[in-house]
């Protein structure tokens, strides 16, 4: 069974076709290069990138993997949360191809699809515990099934992400910042004393970067030297061994944090059969060591996508769309997009059996 995945949540253009659980095929454009002359993402400019890039991307998969649209069994497509006018390009785009070629359509969570990337690489075992950690999330989740879940904890304010790009803002690192800060923070000896870890002063299993993020202001203000020329080449950005070790601090107090709290999860939720830590922040050098250690400590599986599926890509929306369509829900073209901060609805339309019943998803 074939799935077309479309994806146009934030700055990445991207359509894929999966069969089963083997990709087929990918095509994606990043706006990483554009958005950059602006030190963030730019929402208009964002959405005609999309309108300029999604048709020929998809000629250009179904040119590279000899497939035409009689061969899609259904089409998926990241309907939220996301920017609004972005999400717009690729839903139109979806229903438009289905309806055209006569294929179903499903429209999916881009969240839960962050956490399903790693069944493209690894069986999935359910309940599984999962950590979703990007620019625009910081979330925990309790998954029962791909179409079964429900949020435990949240950010109340930046997510991991995004305090990653605002820090990287702060110095002058290019955008986006994540890398960078990763890179160097690498090549130093973090001081675990220099920064807090935000918001573990309580029981929850919510998140709080905005401190942090303060925190390092703060730090930065009162010592200017941190602050690179905007000029600044990589071997001038490697030689500042101060900024380094800062980066390095920060680097520890974020995934020192999203250890703590996904441990203070595990042990509230009782037995679960794997623990999956997904998006872009998950593709951190330390934030990848850290859960390593955690869940052989646990003695649970880690389910953790390689780096190049932690990012925005379509390959795991075709994956989470197939999924669900085997589960036996599907949308009609009445299907929404829901922007950023608002709840993603489930509003599938079931269909009369579960297609799983007629064997695996092949």
């Amino acid at each position: 069974m074939r799935c077309l995945g479309i994806e146009t949540s934030c700055d990445e253009t991207a359509v894929a076709v999966v069969h089963g659980t083997r990709l087929l095929g990918q095509k994606l454009a990043s706006q990483a290069d554009l958005h950059a002359l602006f030190g963030g993402v730019v929402p208009e400019i964002a959405s005609r990138e999309h309108l300029r890039l999604i048709h020929p991307l998809t000629q250009a998969l179904f040119k590279e993997t000899g497939l035409t649209a009689a061969d899609i069994d259904v089409v998926a497509v990241s309907r939220g949360p996301g920017l609004l006018g972005s999400l717009l390009v690729g839903l139109g785009y979806a229903k438009g191809f289905s309806l055209a070629a006569g294929k179903p359509l499903v429209g999916v969570d881009h969240c839960l699809a962050h956490l399903l990337a790693a069944s493209l690489e690894t069986d999935l075992e359910f309940p599984a515990l999962g950590l979703l950690v990007s620019g625009g999330h910081t979330q925990i989740y309790i998954l029962r099934s791909p179409v079964d879940f429900e949020i435990l904890g949240r950010t109340l304010d930046d997510a991991a992400g995004e305090a990653f790009d605002k820090v990287a803002k702060l110095v002058n690192l290019p955008y986006p910042g994540g890398q960078y800060i990763d890179r160097l923070a690498m090549s130093a000896e973090p001081d675990p004393k220099l920064f807090p870890k935000p918001y573990l002063d309580n029981q929850n299993l919510d998140f709080s970067f905005s401190g942090l993020k303060t925190a390092v202001a703060t730090r930065v203000a009162a010592n200017p030297h941190l602050r690179l020329d905007r000029m600044s080449g990589t071997s001038q950005i490697e030689a500042n061994a101060e900024l380094a070790v800062m980066l390095a601090s920060f680097n520890l107090a974020v995934a020192e944090t999203l250890r703590i709290k996904l441990q203070r999860a595990l042990n509230s939720v009782g037995k679960v059969r794997s623990v999956i830590v997904a998006g872009g922040v998950a593709a951190n050098t330390l934030v990848r060591q850290f859960m390593t250690e955690m869940a052989l400590a646990n003695g649970v599986n880690l389910r953790m996508p390689s780096p190049w599926l932690c990012t925005d890509n379509a390959a795991m929306v075709a994956s989470a769309g197939l999924q669900i369509y085997c589960r036996g829900f599907v949308h009609d073209q009445r299907l929404e997009a829901v922007p950023r901060g608002k709840a993603v609805p489930r509003d599938y339309i079931q269909l009369s059996r579960s297609l799983c019943e007629s064997g695996p998803m092949i």
